[in-house]
């Protein structure tokens, strides 16, 4: 008999299903339950059989209701979709958790898996473990605005999920299992009694906190505990490797505090703020772990032996309690907790919450912490305790190399016409009449050369410059600070966002000179510069703007004080607003191209920054097929990508969950750096095809977007984009610049909107129109050329795959209620039907070229999981059409846009990433 692999999905979700009914009844009474119920029951009858009379009944249903019964309504099936979230995730670590326990094949993306591949490869374990030395892979948490859920949200969620988990491990009696159910009923109240939306906007500090808790719930624990299994699997292999550390090739890191790009609440003062908060989450862990550690080494001098330096260590500490003085271990521990005490007391300025035993000297540097830790274990291997030393210390021992005293790197960004206007200042301060903003592109590098060949300084304590000036130079400093203050691990990154040239890195480097962080006199650069390509036309110059910056024999002696390692940013979300999606994927794809092949020119190691976004139309889509889809010689063993918004929550919330991701990372980059047979070179016909592709994608997106008399408007009246602006999900901005053009627009909100109504339009527009076209060009092989590519390269494959996620989530006939908010008809009609057309023409192609029946045939779970989460979203969507049209037609009450606030909160957990 089969074994029904999703019956406990199922179960679990008519669990919390059911306990969320229960909650409405009790807490809103029958007729609100009853009134739920019968939405959902018509909303099910209405995906399962395509019945047009439940459609309408539903319709009909949801159009009726009031004010107070929308709200209960859209709380009810948003929460829905929270819970069947957290089924989803269960589901997903007990099917991991089969898989190893039955001692299967390693699933792809797991570590194992990889080095198992690798091993087959004719890689030893040895070479795989000198890989590591040099790699460097890292994903960056951003604060960009698309987390709908509060924090207090997603700690009730942590708690429901805990109480799955432990249902699902343990063998429950049944006076255990009730007392499990109460706990869960008492977990979904507390859920439904919590508010969902913040009634302030966040603030940077806010959104720094809600950062940290990441750390604390994943990443400190679970990056230490991935380091040790990687060493264990690779001496496993090869025991001549022996007790194997690694160095720390994975961190995680961070732009909250540090991203000033359009968001003028970054400052110098939120920077220290943030700095100092990510310091005292970090030393708050290490001193929690010190305290244990030193309950759980017990161990008597009598009974096991101590190096001399470990004595050593336990002399100089404060600890003299008659109590532990046989006890030589725990009194070690005593001193370095007093020590790392006294750190928190010179870095922070105040005490830890759990006092030393008395004073200490602080430690200077983490590296101090780090060998008095090393001390601990290097005693207990010689002297018979080596399972000791494997324990919790191992971990915290990888814990202090990894996140050292600054808990993750804070990378620095801003628009390089705000360094622009700086520059400008500063030299026509120091040199009256220079007009540097009037020069060439030439003259410009010559200015800034001269300038960086000399340790004079612009800036003066004497004048008082514009606030852009002011913020900027403050900010530099503050950053200077931190490295002398936290180490310069710190700060390491200085992105430069719309780069188009040489001259946008010679006046990062300038400020960066008036900082001190870039020293002339020593050739020294304390951080990386860093230019982020973002439009289509940035991305086609990349590589001659980087071929020219490394002609410069000034920034290339600037570049061998970084090891000669250059980081390259690629903006996936504004390339996709710019051109649509497969116009921006191929521009990326030659972009990096490009770059691979100028950097080896030059000999200087590329490291490639990718700035994905949660949704397709943001570069999104499954990690591990999209670095493994990177051109040859792209990774190299460097990769680093930008983790925003829900996707953060739905990645890292849950520690196994944020394992799991943390492996794709690793397992990918190695696949990609070193088994190239996985993706060879793909044929100069596939290259020419994809061209031919682009360019008749990006005439019909631009055509539609940008060329299209009324498309603006229809935008903003089809869309809650205006909504979303007044949503208190971050502190930037919607738009660069006040107004409605597209243009100024950022991409977040742009696709965030799309999202929301059910189109999905930057996952997909364009396609369609350039399949057939090229298939009218070529009538005999086209299609044959389009199924061989989509066989053949990973890289047009995985764009397929991508698209075929979003097109399944997008829904035309819900769609289509939400293009019945544009006023004017002719509009309406003309616009939605281009969009209805090209929709068709896209999915037609997609299912021809990859010989599927229909949308995600060769993706049954995700298949699976769309299809039951249909009729919890449709009520939403149908909830916040109603509730749009009344805010539109002057029902401007508060009642009205919390209905609203809390549908979007709904649908985007529904759809999971959608920003």
């Amino acid at each position: 008999m089969t074994q029904d692999k999703d019956a406990p999905l199922r179960e679990d979700i008519r669990l919390l299903g059911r306990m969320l009914g229960d909650t409405v009844r009790d807490q809103q009474g029958e007729a609100v339950f009853g009134l739920i119920e019968r939405i959902r029951q018509t909303s099910v009858r209405f995906r399962r059989d395509d019945d047009r009379a439940a459609r309408q009944e539903l319709e009909g249903i949801l159009d009726a209701l009031s004010r107070e019964q929308t709200i209960q309504v859209a709380r009810a099936f948003s929460y829905f979709s929270h819970l069947a979230n957290i089924a989803e995730d269960q589901h997903h670590i007990r099917r991991s958790r089969a898989h190893l326990i039955a001692g299967s094949t390693p699933r792809e993306g797991s570590l194992a898996h990889a080095l198992a591949h690798a091993f087959a490869g004719g890689h030893e374990a040895s070479e795989l473990a000198a890989f590591f030395d040099t790699a460097s892979i890292s994903p960056v948490l951003t604060a960009h605005p698309t987390e709908v859920q509060r924090k207090s949200i997603l700690n009730c969620e942590t708690d429901i999920a805990r109480l799955l988990d432990r249902r699902d491990r343990m063998v429950l009696t049944p006076e255990e299992r009730e007392h499990s159910d109460e706990a869960m009923r008492r977990a979904v109240l507390i859920l439904w009694q919590t508010r969902m939306l913040r009634p302030a906007k966040l603030s940077v500090v806010d959104e720094v906190a809600n950062g940290l808790s990441y750390f604390d719930a994943t990443f400190l624990r679970e990056v230490p505990r991935l380091y040790a299994s990687l060493e264990d699997q690779l001496a496993k292999r090869d025991p001549a490797l022996g007790a194997l550390e690694l160095p720390a090739f994975l961190r995680v890191g961070s732009w909250i505090g540090g991203d000033r790009d359009g968001n003028p609440f970054v400052t110098a003062e939120v920077l220290e703020r943030a700095l100092a908060m990510q310091a005292g989450a970090v030393l708050g862990f290490y001193l929690d772990e010190l305290h244990t550690l030193g309950a759980r080494l017990s161990l008597a001098a009598g009974l096991v032996s101590a190096s001399d330096a470990l004595l050593a260590l336990a002399a100089r500490s404060p600890d003299q309690s008659p109590h532990r003085k046989d006890e030589p271990y725990r009194r070690a521990i005593s001193g370095i907790y007093a020590r790392l005490a006294a750190t928190h007391r010179m870095l922070l300025g105040s005490e830890p919450p759990r006092h030393p035993v008395a004073d200490a000297a602080p430690y200077l540097i983490a590296y101090e912490l780090s060998e008095d830790l090393d001390i601990l274990h290097r005693s207990l291997v010689a002297n018979g305790s080596a399972a000791l030393a494997r324990g919790r210390l191992r971990l915290l021992r990888r814990a202090v190399r990894v996140f050292g005293f600054h808990l993750a790197p804070i990378d620095l960004r801003q628009n390089s016409d705000v360094h622009e206007r700086v520059v400008a200042e500063l030299l026509a301060t120091a040199q009256p009449g220079t007009d540097y903003r009037a020069l060439d592109e030439t003259d410009r590098c010559e200015v800034l050369l001269n300038e960086l060949a000399t340790p004079r300084l612009l800036a003066s304590p004497h004048v008082r410059y514009s606030d852009d000036t002011e913020g900027e130079l403050a900010i530099f400093r503050a950053a200077r600070n931190a490295h002398l203050r936290f180490g310069t691990d710190a700060i390491t990154n200085c992105i430069i966002s719309k780069t188009d040239d040489v001259s946008d890195m010679l006046e990062l480097a300038l400020l960066l000179k008036e900082a001190g962080l870039l020293r002339p006199h020593e050739q020294a650069l304390d951080v990386n510069i860093i230019p982020l390509f973002e439009t289509i036309e940035d991305l086609a110059n990349a590589p001659t703007v980087m071929d020219r910056l490394f002609a410069l024999p000034a920034y290339m002696s600037l570049l061998e004080s970084r090891g000669r390692m250059q980081e390259i940013m690629l903006g996936y979300s504004d390339s996709n607003k710019d051109g649509g999606f497969l116009t921006s994927g191929w521009s990326l794809y030659k972009a990096e191209i490009g770059l691979v092949e100028v950097f080896a020119k030059h000999g200087v190691h590329l490291r490639l920054f990718h700035g994905r976004g949660g949704s397709v139309g943001r570069g999104g889509g499954p990690s591990y097929q999209a670095i493994l889809a990177q051109p040859g010689g792209a990774v190299q063993g460097r990769i680093r990508l930008t983790e925003q918004g829900e996707v953060i929550a739905a990645k890292y919330n849950n520690p196994e969950v944020g394992r799991r991701n943390l492996e794709v990372l690793v397992a990918a980059t190695l696949e990609a750096s070193l088994l190239t047979d996985r993706a060879p070179a793909p044929r100069a016909e596939f290259l020419d095809t994809m061209q031919a592709l682009s360019d008749e994608a990006f005439t019909a997106y631009r055509g539609l977007v940008y060329e299209t008399e009324g498309f603006e408007r229809y935008f903003w009246e089809s869309t809650v984009i205006s909504e979303i602006a007044e949503l208190n999900i971050g502190s930037r901005p919607a738009s660069r610049k006040k107004g409605t053009r597209i243009e100024d627009l950022r991409a977040i909100p742009w696709v965030f909107s799309w999202a929301q109504c059910r189109l999905m339009l930057p996952g997909w527009f364009g396609f369609g129109a350039a399949v057939k076209a090229w298939r009218a060009a070529h009538p005999d092989e086209g299609l044959a050329r389009l199924q061989a590519m989509y066989k053949e390269w990973s890289f047009f494959a995985t764009l397929l795959s991508n698209m075929d996620m979003v097109l399944a989530k997008s829904d035309l006939a819900i769609a289509s209620r939400y293009a019945g908010l544009v006023k004017d008809p002719a509009l309406r009609d003309a616009i939605f039907g281009r969009i209805r057309t090209e929709w068709q023409d896209t999915v037609d192609a997609l299912l021809a070229i990859t010989g599927q029946k229909e949308l995600l045939d060769d993706n049954p779970l995700l298949k699976r999981s769309i299809r039951n989460r249909f009729p919890y979203l449709d009520p939403l969507n149908h909830v916040q059409i109603e509730l749009l049209r009344r805010h539109r037609d002057g029902h401007d009450d508060a009642r009205v846009r919390l209905g609203i606030h809390i549908s979007i909160n709904g649908v985007a957990a529904g759809l999971r990433n959608s920003g």
